[in-house]
């Protein structure tokens, strides 16, 4: 019984091992260990070039409805979205300028993940 239930534990340990694989190619950034919050997007050391980047690009703004934070949803049509430069390593994200503030955006759900300071 007890070799059983630790087969059944190692396989189920490996289960999630190719979600693991695939995750790799997102970046993640531990934004405080104390708060234990996960962020996704422009790493710390790159978010100033990014930043720099953005504002040489000049990007038309959009104005949207509600507060710009992270977790928002913007709309589907009216904002244009440009793809992130794979220097910055978060290539899988878009990005656009809204009520003046730049932000990160998931392109499947429209989610800012990030709001570039």
């Amino acid at each position: 019984m007890r070799q059983s239930a630790l087969v059944l534990a190692v396989l189920a340990g490996t289960a999630g091992l190719p979600a693991l694989a695939h995750a790799q190619d997102r970046i993640i950034v531990r934004e405080g260990a104390t708060t234990g919050m996960v962020v996704e997007g422009i790493s710390p050391d790159v978010r100033p070039r990014f930043r720099e980047y953005l504002v040489q690009e000049n990007v038309p703004n959009y104005t949207v409805p509600g507060r710009i934070i992270v977790g928002a949803t913007l709309p589907e049509i009216g904002v244009t979205y440009y793809d992130v430069p794979q220097q910055y390593g978060a290539h899988r994200y878009r990005y656009t300028r809204v009520n003046d503030e730049y932000v990160v955006v998931d392109p499947q759900t429209r989610r800012i993940i990030q709001v570039i300071d």
